[in-house]
């Protein structure tokens, strides 16, 4: 088992610390100025939304403050915190409804805020508000004992999520009320297996048991509990992911689900809440398990599907994401997304609903502080992130840098600083794609993770460079997509942004969070002749994931195919072309990253 380095010892660079500066800046940064559910929310003793919006901006927004270390960001979240605590019970029920109304409110925002205030306990070893985390357990104790409350709906489909403050106070406390209450609570909470049928056809119904959010957030179930309570992990998540990958699997390593399960699809939607929650479930899963599938999984989704659906300057993103999107134009009739409405893959302010508007802006930050994680004795490398790490081994201060452009280059160095002699290992976990591994331009094999002990003193640096070879991936209806190292690439098609500024309910867009319909203005409508598939590297521009300017392109030779839309709409693509035959002259045609390119073609036959 991994750990978590204490917050504040890894601090982003290089790319990684442009994407949390944009972050900053943008819809993340100024929710709490712009948006009345976090503005005005009943958390804060407002009259807005007193349930998850809250918790759930803080969860991403505490993390971005003290990684960049931005004075005002840090001085709002404070501000935030301790206007929650302020209104906490005397018997230390700590969210905002009636006294007697508690067995009416779904305390799934009650792990949500647990969470949430073990985040800022982290960073700040605040004593007031762990003291209020505390008496915030302690009292849902009492409420589940004595039966005043009990776990339904979304409560009772996230159960596990409460394990994580849980576990958090038991680390500090070891006092067996903790451990009783997680039983408790996971005595009342689902049973995932029992829904497996529901996977394997989903329907264009609205279910607990198939939303796709539930289903990101449960693969950490059993990690979490089994840490909590010292049991035996059985790898259940493994199972469970193989069910769930096979019936709904995407491109990008995630799962279809508009707001539910929505089959394979490649022109159906994926939550951007399922995206964020999914790669938090596998950065625990990799930290607890240290099976390395989890952390693959992780830079996949990261490098994709976090990127594609939201936009360049982060004020806006998509409810939903489709591999292969063609526009993102409200639908003038009938919605064809499962339960979501027809301008949910628009990009903007809230589109369809308001949940992925605070949570977003998890994913970078939890990111980041994932980079490097304490083994038993040394030190980890999880993911090859540009960041440094300031911590003490045996009592000597050590510093650990990596310098890369990793995902968008196949390189990086690692240099290791400490002023006095110490003996540990560092590991540095090694991607499954890597082909071939040199360090210091010495041969080695690309076993899943590679140890190097010593003896450090002063500064030594090394570097490592893999190889892949850009290759196919084998999709459903015989399509392919294209894959380099972590990143997928699509057929990007020019956009036209058409901007859309007006007041619904009281919330206002404009400028620059404002909604957009995005239009397609080139063809779409292409096949693969081969795989000669040939990268190029680009020097970019400030954006790392740029809609403009990738940092990384594959070249790739194309057709044109006859490939009509999905039968009732004419801004969405049919699942796969009338033909594989093409009669068209051959392109060069320059594929972006699958997280540049806004409007693209991800999914795409081989021409005969």
């Amino acid at each position: 088992m991994y750990n978590y380095f204490r917050a504040g010892s890894v601090k982003p660079e290089g790319w990684l610390l442009e994407q949390l500066k944009i972050q900053k800046d943008g819809l993340s940064g100024n929710l709490d100025k712009i948006w009345p559910d976090i503005r005005d929310s009943a958390w804060i003793g407002g009259d807005k939304e007193g349930w998850e919006r809250v918790p759930y901006w803080l969860d991403g927004f505490i993390p971005l403050a003290y990684l960049l270390g931005d004075k005002d960001m840090i001085c709002r979240a404070d501000k935030y915190i301790k206007s929650i605590i302020e209104r906490q019970k005397s018997d230390g029920w700590i969210c905002p409804c009636p006294d007697n109304a508690r067995n009416e409110y779904d305390v799934w925002a009650y792990f949500l805020i647990g969470k949430v205030l073990a985040v800022y306990v982290d960073f700040t070893d605040d004593a007031s508000v762990l003291n209020s985390l505390y008496r915030s357990m302690k009292c849902l104790y009492n409420e589940i004992k004595n039966e005043g409350i009990k776990l339904f709906n979304w409560g009772k489909f996230r159960w596990f999520e409460c394990m994580i403050p849980l576990q958090f106070l038991y680390d500090r406390y070891k006092e067996e009320w903790i451990r009783e209450l997680g039983k408790a609570v996971r005595e009342q909470g689902v049973n995932f297996f029992d829904y497996i049928d529901d996977w394997r056809k989903p329907l264009n119904c609205w279910t607990y048991e198939t939303h796709i959010v539930n289903l990101c957030m449960m693969f950490k179930y059993e990690a979490v509990s089994a840490k909590l309570f010292g049991e035996k992990y059985e790898n259940k998540a493994e199972a469970l992911w193989q069910e769930l990958d096979k019936y709904n699997g995407t491109a990008f390593g995630g799962f279809t689900g508009d707001e539910c399960l929505a089959g394979v699809a490649n022109n159906r939607g994926t939550e951007l809440c399922s995206v964020v929650e999914l790669m938090y479930s596998c950065e625990l899963l990799y930290a607890i398990t240290r099976n390395p599938v989890w952390a693959d999984r992780l830079e996949k989704l990261a490098f994709n599907a976090l990127p594609a659906t939201i936009s360049d300057d982060m004020w806006t993103h998509q409810y939903v994401q489709m591999v292969n999107q063609i526009a993102c134009i409200r639908f003038p009739g009938k919605s064809y997304f499962g339960t979501n409405n027809s301008e949910a893959h628009i990009f903007g302010l809230e589109p369809h609903f308001g949940c992925c508007t605070a949570n977003h802006n998890q994913g970078w930050p939890k990111l980041a502080m994932f980079s490097f994680l304490k083994s038993e004795n040394g030190i980890h490398i999880a993911a090859l992130l540009p960041s440094t790490l300031k911590t003490e081994v045996n009592g000597v201060p050590v510093e650990v840098r990596i310098e890369t452009e990793y995902p968008f280059r196949h390189s990086a160095k690692i240099t290791v600083e400490s002023k006095e002699k110490v003996k540990f290992p560092l590991t540095v976990r090694i991607p499954s794609w890597v082909k071939s591994l040199r360090i210091n331009g010495a041969d080695h094999k690309p076993d899943d993770c590679c140890e190097i002990e010593r003896i450090w003193s002063g500064k030594y640096s090394f570097t490592f460079d893999f190889t892949d070879i850009p290759h196919f991936q084998s999709r459903p209806h015989n399509l392919k997509t294209a894959q380099y190292g972590p990143i997928i690439f699509s057929l990007p098609v020019l956009t036209e942004y058409k901007k859309y500024e007006y007041l619904k309910d009281g919330v206002e867009r404009k400028f620059p969070y404002c909604d957009y319909e995005l239009i397609p203005k080139s063809d779409w409508r292409y096949g693969f002749i081969d795989e000669d598939l040939i990268p190029c590297y680009n020097a970019g521009d400030s954006i790392p994931f740029s809609s403009q300017k990738p940092r990384i392109t594959l070249k790739a030779y194309m057709k044109k195919v006859e490939w009509d839309f999905e039968e009732g709409y004419n801004t969405v693509a049919a699942r796969k072309p009338l033909s594989d035959n093409s009669a068209c002259e051959a392109e060069q045609i320059e594929l972006y990253p699958y997280g540049c390119a806004k409007l693209r073609m991800t999914e795409m036959p081989i021409v005969k």
